[in-house]
């Protein structure tokens, strides 16, 4: 068996985004939501996902940002327009503060059945709601590398992504309760270090060949390479509020990948984090997310995450330049300024009292493409 990577000349874009379907009375989940697919005709890039309330919004393959805003613009608009015809709203955030994930009903797909069967309890909590980045790369081998690398900055993605503070009618005292919740799976969390595209391939093989899974789409690591699409897949981020958010975090994740790209094809080493120190800085950035102090070098220094992220940003300046991304870039740093969703849900709740009013922010946010600020 050989695994092999359609590479991509191109550093080009795919991107998939959960949305929450809702009741807009009680602005509660919608299990079974029925109607929209059927809507939505044979629309491709219109999906469902393992719970009836959840439906995606993919792209096709893009050659840039621009393109990318343009897809999901007009994708969200049309999704919208159905469902103010059928009688749902439409949110993005990583979790639903008070759905009950025992109330869902899971998709009429076999994959979906077999991987409840399989891991139980952990995949019937799956009431999580997240967005995923394809970023081309021309080779497997420099995949690996890419993507060893990757790791040190999944704090920095979490972090800005942070949107989901509540999980069942409670506070997690996390900013991204999400990915914990996403860990309990067998193959999903922080992925392992290769050495080589042929030691993927060997650990691909292992478990096909013991039924772990049935193929790549089975590991869900917060970071994968994809061979089929010949990408690298970022994971890790938590659904975002608004389109604008999607298209910075695309634009940084892009942007990431090719500057790591450019210096391995420079033939430069490409550094990688301890993994201990990765772990613990994604722990930091779940339950802190922006406010946190990551872990720099092995003698334990630390930096505050937000500024490191916006050292990041300039540094990736140049390289978004290039890929015509950098104003979609330096929206990073207004993020920052306003406040991840975390800190927005948070506020709306201590001021109202009330989880419903943090489903109206969301919904509000999502339509206005816009955050919900004091």
């Amino acid at each position: 068996m050989r695994i092999r990577f359609n590479g991509s000349p191109k550093p080009t874009l795919g991107v998939e985004v959960e949305l929450q379907i809702l009741d807009p009375e009680t602005r509660n989940l919608v299990a079974g939501a029925p109607g929209i697919l059927e809507a939505c005709g044979q629309d491709g890039n219109v999906k469902p996902e393992l719970i009836q309330s959840t439906i995606e919004l993919n792209t096709s393959v893009c050659d840039d940002v621009a393109a990318v805003r343009r897809e999901l613009g007009e994708r969200i608009r049309a999704l919208a327009a159905v469902c103010d015809r059928l009688g749902y709203e439409l949110a993005c955030a990583g979790t639903h503060p008070f759905s009950k994930w025992g109330e869902q009903a899971i998709t009429e797909k076999e994959r979906y059945h077999t991987l409840v069967d399989r891991c139980q309890w952990p995949a019937r909590r799956l009431m999580i709601f997240g967005l995923h980045v394809h970023v081309g790369v021309e080779s497997g081998e420099k995949a690996i590398a890419v993507f060893n690398s990757l790791t040190t900055y999944l704090p920095h993605l979490l972090s800005l992504s942070a949107s989901s503070p509540f999980f069942a009618d409670a506070d997690t005292g996390l900013a991204s309760c999400r990915v914990k919740i996403f860990e309990s799976l067998p193959t999903a969390g922080l992925p392992y270090r290769f050495r080589n595209w042929a030691e993927f391939q060997r650990l691909m093989i292992t478990l096909v060949n013991a039924r772990a899974i049935e193929s790549v789409r089975e590991i869900w690591w917060d970071i994968r390479p994809h061979p089929d699409f010949g990408t690298i897949e970022v994971r890790i981020c938590d659904g975002l509020p608004t389109l604008d958010d999607v298209i910075a975090m695309t634009a940084l994740v892009q942007a990431l990948i090719v500057w790591l790209g450019d210096q391995y094809d420079a033939g430069m080493y490409l550094p990688v984090q301890r993994h201990w120190i990765v772990r613990e800085n994604k722990w930091r950035a779940a339950r802190w997310a922006v406010d946190a102090d990551i872990i720099v070098d092995e003698e334990g220094r630390l930096e505050r995450l937000s500024e490191s992220i916006l050292g990041l940003v300039e540094t990736l300046r140049p390289t978004a330049r290039r890929l015509g991304s950098e104003a979609e870039l330096s929206r990073i740093a207004e993020m920052l300024r306003v406040g991840p969703s975390y800190r927005r849900q948070r506020r709306v709740h201590a001021e109202a009292g009330s989880f419903d009013a943090v489903m109206d922010a969301l919904v509000r946010e999502f339509r206005e493409n816009a955050p919900v600020v004091a």
